[in-house]
């Protein structure tokens, strides 16, 4: 449960790092409280998790899947555009989240 808890957190990491950028300088008040309550989900669910998981593996996952979650959110919301060579990077972040979970023993 412990990783359910922090894939959750992962997740409304994008989605406050996305409604963050569609409050345009939390100038659209409607997205900045989207922003505030993403960004409380996200840190509850990362104390749930980290109540058992080891900080070492749980903060880089985390902060993994917002880094990927938002790369692809802002390829496909906004028109984002990377070259190739950046996509290979975005892999070896995915692989390394995936790497720490197998190798983790939880």
């Amino acid at each position: 449960m412990d990783w359910i808890y922090l894939v959750i957190a992962g997740l409304f990491e994008v989605v406050w790092a996305t409604t963050m950028k569609l409050s345009h300088g939390f100038t659209k008040i409607n997205f900045a409280i989207y922003t505030v309550i993403g960004l409380f989900l996200s840190m509850f669910f990362l104390a749930l998790a980290v109540k058992k998981l080891p900080m070492s593996l749980a903060y880089p996952v985390w902060t993994g899947i917002g880094a990927v979650g938002s790369i692809i959110v802002g390829v496909i919301l906004f028109g984002d555009k990377l070259s190739p060579l950046t996509w290979v990077f975005v892999a070896l972040l995915l692989i390394g989240i995936i790497g720490i979970k197998i190798t983790s023993g939880s």
